[in-house]
C-alpha cells in the first residue's frame, strides 16, 4: 500500500486534532474503535449518498486513529488533483475493467505490512440505487479478515464503528446481518439509500 496522509506522523497528528475540533463543534458524535483484531479489515462505507462523504470519513479516520485506503472512481485521480486523491488514501477503479478487482485488493491486503483498513461503499455510487455491491463481501472472504461496518448518520450527526462480521462464505445469510444492522442509518440524501435491499 502507497503512503498516505494517515502514515504521515506530523501531518496526522495535526489533522486528528483539527478533525476532532472540527467535528465537536459541527455537532457530530464519534462512536465506537477500532477492535484489536481488525487491523487489517474491509470497512463497509454506508450509507454513500453524497459527495460529502469523503471529506467527513477522512476527518472521522483521523479521530479514530484508523489507516484507511479507499476506493473512487478513476476519473477524480486525473491531474491536477490525482496525487492529492492518493496521498488521502485513495486507490483508483476503472469500473469497465474491474474483473480482478476483488483479488488484486485481497492480496493487496495480505500483503500490507502493518494496519489497513480498506473503506468500500456497498452501493458503488452516490446514485439511487436498490442493489449493493458484493465486492467488499468477496475482498474481505478472500483475503480472511473480518467485515467492519463503518456508519455515518446524518439524521443523529454520529459516525463511527459497528459490530465486526466473519465472512462464511454464506453470503445470502451475511449480508442479511449487514443489512438490518444499516436499515436505521440515515446518509444526507437519504431517499438515494435503501439497506434492506
Amino acid at each position: 500500500m502507497h503512503r498516505t496522509i494517515f502514515s504521515t506522523p506530523v501531518v496526522n497528528h495535526a489533522l486528528r486534532r483539527l478533525s476532532v475540533i472540527y467535528l465537536r463543534l459541527a455537532g457530530w458524535t464519534i462512536d465506537g474503535h477500532l477492535p484489536d483484531d481488525a487491523g487489517k479489515c474491509v470497512f463497509i462505507a454506508a450509507p454513500h449518498t453524497s459527495n460529502w462523504d469523503l471529506p467527513f470519513t477522512l476527518m472521522v479516520a483521523f479521530a479514530l486513529r484508523l489507516n484507511i485506503y479507499w476506493m473512487g472512481k478513476a476519473s477524480i485521480f486525473r491531474f491536477p488533483f490525482g496525487g492529492l486523491m492518493r496521498w488521502l488514501g485513495g486507490i483508483p477503479v476503472n469500473r469497465e475493467q474491474s474483473n480482478n478487482l476483488v483479488a488484486v485488493s485481497a492480496q493487496a491486503l495480505i500483503d500490507a505490512d502493518g494496519p489497513v483498513q480498506l473503506v468500500i461503499p456497498p452501493e458503488g455510487t452516490r446514485s439511487k440505487t436498490r442493489y449493493w455491491k458484493t465486492g467488499f463481501y468477496y475482498i474481505a472472504l478472500e483475503a480472511k479478515v473480518p467485515i467492519l461496518m463503518a456508519y455515518m448518520d446524518y439524521s443523529r450527526k454520529v459516525s463511527g464503528i459497528g459490530p465486526l462480521l466473519l465472512p462464511t462464505g454464506d453470503i445470502e445469510k451475511d449480508m442479511q446481518v449487514v443489512r438490518k444492522f444499516y436499515a436505521p442509518f440515515k446518509g444526507k440524501n437519504s431517499d438515494q439509500f435503501e439497506a434492506a435491499s
